[in-house]
């Protein structure tokens, strides 16, 4: 079987198009979409998300902040800026890059952005949202993983979809998507016995396990659709999935590359969720003072 790369760069460039055409269309109703990136500390790879994501920002028409601050920030203090970017009406999204330093409590961080301005979906508002089957903001890659099968024109409806991996991050939230699109969902994790009795009955498997080359090819129904959410680094720097990808090559019908599978659209869905808040924050406040501000 010849096993179909789904290109997860291509698709973001193509999508990306289309949100450069709705940041110009709030360009011309006076408002320029705005978000705010926050990192606490020093991390390497946070410091090279952020980067991409700013760079991402300006390439669609989209004003960032970078909010830098440094690894011994109190927690106090970080709520007291993100406070401030709530109230900022040149801010329509705000992200708090994760991991946060041990000192400060993720989850009260989280809580503490504006449902609205929760560029990420992480905040418990949109997770309820999400998980009752009502509009959210949908966490990115979750958001990517559903536009990358769309794209490829697949229909979850009917067929079984498992994943592995339950983070809050991915695993659930894009477990309750494909629940409401009509799949039926196991969710796999580290207690769970035997994965490959699973795994090897997934039409859609989802890989987000966040262990690198978990899922081997023999662990893959053939003709299944492979979407990798993985990305680690081995001790030799190369970078890889979730999914061992050379031994699933020939045993799925379709499989997200990493890099340039997932991780492309994951920053495009960021892009999207900041101008969906800066439509709904711009209608929400036509005709007064509130919407001329932003301008």
């Amino acid at each position: 079987m010849e096993t179909r790369l789904i290109d997860g760069l291509a698709l973001s460039n193509r999508l990306r198009g289309a949100l450069r055409e709705r940041a110009d269309a709030l360009h011309a109703r006076g408002v320029r979409p705005g978000l705010a990136l926050v990192i606490v500390g020093d991390d390497a790879a946070s410091r090279v998300y952020v980067r991409n994501k700013v760079k991402a920002c300006a390439d669609t028409g989209i004003y960032s902040e970078h909010v830098e601050l440094p690894g011994d920030t109190s927690e106090p203090a970080l709520l007291e800026r993100i406070g401030a970017l709530n109230r900022d009406p040149r801010i329509h999204g705000i992200l708090v890059q994760l991991p946060l330093p041990g000192h400060i409590a993720r989850e009260r961080v989280l809580q503490a952005i504006a449902p609205d301005k929760d560029a990420d979906g992480f905040h418990p508002l949109n997770v309820g949202l999400l998980a009752t089957g009502q509009p959210a903001t949908v966490p990115c890659t979750p958001a990517a993983v559903m536009a990358l099968l769309e794209s490829e024109g697949i229909d979850p409806r009917g067929q079984h979809a498992v994943v592995v991996g339950q983070s809050n991050i991915v695993g659930k939230p894009v477990a309750h998507l494909l629940l409401q699109k009509g799949a039926t969902v196991t969710i796999c994790n580290s207690k769970t016995r035997v994965l490959a009795d699973h795994t090897r009955r997934a039409d859609i498997l989802v890989a987000a396990a966040g262990r690198p080359q978990l899922v081997t090819g023999e662990m893959v129904k053939p003709g299944a659709v492979v979407i990798d959410v993985g990305i680690n680094r081995l001790p030799n720097g190369k970078l890889v999935g979730d999914v061992e990808f050379q031994s699933v090559l020939g045993v799925a019908a379709r499989i997200t590359p990493v890099p340039g599978g997932v991780g492309p659209m994951t920053v495009t869905m960021l892009l999207a969720n900041t101008l969906a808040a800066a439509e709904r924050q711009a209608t929400a406040g036509a005709g007064s003072a509130s919407s001329t501000v932003r301008a």
